[in-house]
């Protein structure tokens, strides 16, 4: 019967990682007054910092950011196009527009609105207007086009968003996390590049009023280009940044805060640190053996296992020594292996939030062993499997 093994970790002592015991048992090297909060590293995946990550909890006006992927998408495959125009419906001036009291684009009963207007709406001015114009033509309703927000988000990995509407205005059922809302806005960088910079525009006009973006981190001078801010009594204050500085690029999404001056303090300081606390460092190169599964039954005890290409990661720059890192796998592996495998992965946790996980593979192939070879091994297995 296969257990979970982990596995020392090749050459990484002069990087200050050592080999994990099953739980990682350090402090965070960061704190907030958020109640969840979670950063990502944009080029490699590493996780810099996660709290509470994947509590649920209403997104508010950061349930925006799904709208925006929905219409973003359907542009790229063709669907609409930016000068397609829109109806505003007296339940869209309604809910989401000037008598609503909400924030919007004042947006005018009856008239028709470009598409690209309706997106700078919703990006800069957060207009709740503006999405529900948007959900009744693409989908007839808003209720339609939340199940098509829903069914999106499954499509692109997020496994806990579910919506109810457009605009992130509460109602039941409606959720989402952190760490999903950060790798929602991983996703529009990476995937929409030519609409993302809607997010660093500074101010928007629409029906002769002017509005500036309600992002605060973009007049703070730590390099900010987006994203989307949130408020709600269920969730508090809440924020989705993005932050580009010597070429790196981190995001992080927060929720919980107090007050939307204490959002914005604690959204510069995550991320400011999140820019000089880290280095990007190569800890294997392409086709470098990074350590060795257990075989069963096999020519040799073992098999090498590589990663499909170098291993980047961020390393903490103060505190090296908080850096931790472990092979994982079901094993022991049956002969006989081929080479390119998958095997297991290498998990690296930044004190106690595991940063980075990446698949490994055979970096061999390892044929069936002799019958005494196999009878040992299974003798092995049986006394050990008992303890197990």
């Amino acid at each position: 019967m296969k257990s979970r093994f982990a596995a020392p970790v090749a050459g990484l002592l002069g990087f200050g990682l050592l080999l994990l015991s099953l739980a990682p048992a350090a402090a965070q090297l960061f704190e907030t007054k958020a109640a969840q909060a979670f950063m990502i590293d944009a080029e490699t995946g590493t996780v810099l910092f996660s709290k509470d990550a994947d509590k649920p909890m209403p997104p508010a006006s950061l349930a925006k950011l799904m709208t925006m992927e929905v219409v973003f998408n359907a542009i790229k495959s063709g669907r609409v196009t930016l000068d397609d125009t829109f109806a505003v419906s007296e339940n869209a001036w309604r809910t989401g527009g000037a008598p609503s009291g909400t924030s919007t684009m004042f947006a005018k009963l009856k008239s028709t609105i470009r598409l690209e207007d309706l997106i700078q709406g919703v990006t800069i001015q957060a207009a709740n207007d503006g999405c529900i114009i948007i959900a009744e033509g693409f989908a007839g309703s808003e209720a339609n086009f939340a199940t098509e927000m829903t069914n999106r988000a499954r499509q692109i990995g997020l496994a806990k968003s579910t919506f109810v509407n457009s605009t992130g205005l509460p109602a039941e059922g409606q959720q989402t996390t952190v760490r999903e809302l950060a790798l929602l806005a991983l996703h529009i960088w990476r995937e929409y590049p030519d609409f993302y910079r809607y997010y660093g525009q500074t101010d928007f006009t629409w029906n002769k009023i002017t509005q500036r973006n309600r992002n605060p981190l973009l007049a703070m001078d730590i390099g900010a280009d987006g994203l989307a801010v949130g408020m709600s009594e269920a969730s508090g204050f809440g924020i989705v940044g993005s932050v580009s500085h010597n070429g790196a690029r981190i995001i992080a999404a927060m929720s919980g805060l107090k007050s939307d001056r204490e959002r914005a303090e604690e959204a510069r300081k995550l991320l400011d640190w999140g820019v000089r606390a880290f280095q990007k460092t190569e800890i294997f190169a392409k086709d470098e053996v990074v350590g060795e599964a257990q075989v069963f039954g096999g020519a040799k005890s073992g098999v090498a296992l590589k990663a499909k290409g170098p291993v980047n990661t961020f390393l903490p720059i103060a505190n090296r020594d908080k850096l931790t890192a472990k092979i994982v796998y079901d094993g022991p592996v049956a002969a006989p292996v081929e080479e390119g495998q998958p095997v297991g992965a290498l998990r690296v946790w930044i004190g106690d939030t595991l940063s980075q996980e990446t698949p490994l593979f055979a970096a061999e192939s390892v044929g069936v062993g002799s019958l005494p070879r196999r009878a040992l091994d299974a003798v092995k297995e049986l006394a050990v499997g008992w303890l197990r």
